[in-house]
């Protein structure tokens, strides 16, 4: 008799919340948000398919775990709408659809991560996330 898996095994996920920028002056200001559940570098590597000698055309500004306190996940989709909400303008294609492309900082979208990583509000100027001193963390537990 086969025997039941209570708990299946956790597959190897790594949810990251991802930003560049593109070298091109066109995108002078603006930023790419993405999100990926494996490396943020093969997956922007994989949105510029003809790679010339010398300097890539990009550059990755932001490759942080996209994971709430609780453990949970957000994607980049939140991260998009918090940007929306606050004032940001998202560009749209030929077709007038929404892009990933925003014209913001690294700031704003660091910002914007740290805010649902613990459930709070976006505040622009919060962009460092510090855990609890260890002497902090055992008065809670």
């Amino acid at each position: 008799m086969a025997k039941k898996v209570l708990f299946p095994a956790r597959p190897n996920l790594n949810p990251t919340i991802y930003a560049y920028c593109d070298t091109n002056p066109q995108y002078a200001g603006m930023l790419k948000v993405g999100y990926t559940t494996k490396n943020a570098v093969d997956r922007v590597a994989k949105q510029y398919p003809i790679l010339k000698p010398g300097e890539k055309p990009y550059k990755i500004v932001i490759d942080e775990p996209a994971i709430r306190e609780d453990g949970s996940v957000f994607t980049d989709k939140d991260v998009h709408r918090l940007l929306r909400n606050h004032g940001f303008i998202q560009l749209h294609d030929k077709d007038n659809k929404l892009t990933e492309w925003f014209k913001c900082s690294e700031a704003d979208v660091m910002a914007a991560i740290v805010a649902l990583r613990h459930g709070d509000s976006l505040e622009v100027q919060r962009t460092e996330d510090f855990g609890m001193r260890p002497e902090q963390q055992e008065a809670v537990d």
